[in-house]
């Protein structure tokens, strides 16, 4: 097997990244730094490529498939992506639209091109890595929560229209909450509840994964946070989430 892995060089990518090729997988590595790719490359055993490409230039996705779409790749981890703190009103309008090209436009991009190719194979899993935050409204990462809700939805959706085409290509939206990853210094917060470790959540990724998950929710803790979502008022949510962001800059 040969998985195509994005956002592979921290956090959760990193790690999906070391358990897919330990179980001999064949990995295609792609973040902006080399730098860091080659660094996993030389820890990883078994066949691994690295791209170095920058996923928020929509052109560059298109040229990612056409380089790889011969490579029959049965895998995709869409896992790329950053988050943007602060009051919508105050932020920074470039900066959150490279992060919508990022965590929005190219997961919608490769997954729905590499689908394709799948469904005309019948086989194939897709992995697009969402988040808890995509169940509720998120004050101060207004731009952020809305675009996990996106991927949330859209992974569903593509759920359910793989069932009634009854192929063998199934999609899972990972869900996972508190992660301590380089996420954090990137949206210049940090989190205030402890996070579950990389490695963990990787492993039950994959596992919900080949095990045909719609949605994989990572930890007890955060499988109780989603099932309040659904009997929470969204007023409460919206305090609970300005909370919860707000704490996160002491």
């Amino acid at each position: 097997m040969k998985a195509l892995i994005t956002g592979a060089s921290s956090g959760i990518g990193r790690e999906i990244a070391r358990q897919l090729s330990a179980m001999g997988i064949d990995v295609i590595l792609v973040a902006r730094r080399m730098a860091r790719l080659q660094e996993l490359k030389e820890e990883l055993d078994g066949n691994v490529s690295i791209i170095s490409m920058d996923l928020s230039d929509e052109n560059s996705c298109k040229m990612l498939y056409e380089r790889l779409k011969d490579e029959e790749i049965d895998i995709l981890v869409n896992d790329a992506g950053f988050g943007v703190y602060g009051f919508f009103d105050e932020t920074d309008l470039d900066r959150e639209l490279e992060m919508i090209n990022v965590n929005v436009k190219a997961v919608h991009i490769l997954t729905k091109l590499f689908l394709r190719d799948f469904i005309a194979r019948d086989y194939g899993y897709i992995l697009n890595v969402a988040s808890l935050a995509g169940y509720v409204p998120g004050p101060l990462m207004a731009s952020y929560y809305a675009g996990k809700a996106y991927v949330l939805r859209l992974s569903e959706a593509i759920y359910g229209e793989l069932k009634r085409k009854k192929c063998n290509v199934h999609i899972t939206a990972l869900c996972p909450g508190p992660v301590p990853t380089e996420f954090n210094q990137v949206a210049n917060v940090h989190f205030f509840l402890k996070g579950m470790k990389t490695e963990k959540v990787a492993e039950q990724a994959i596992r919900g994964m080949f095990d045909e998950q719609r949605v994989v929710v990572p930890g007890w803790l955060m499988k109780c946070g989603r099932a309040l979502t659904r009997i929470t008022p969204v007023r409460l949510q919206l305090s609970a989430s300005y909370f919860i962001q707000q704490r996160k800059t002491k």
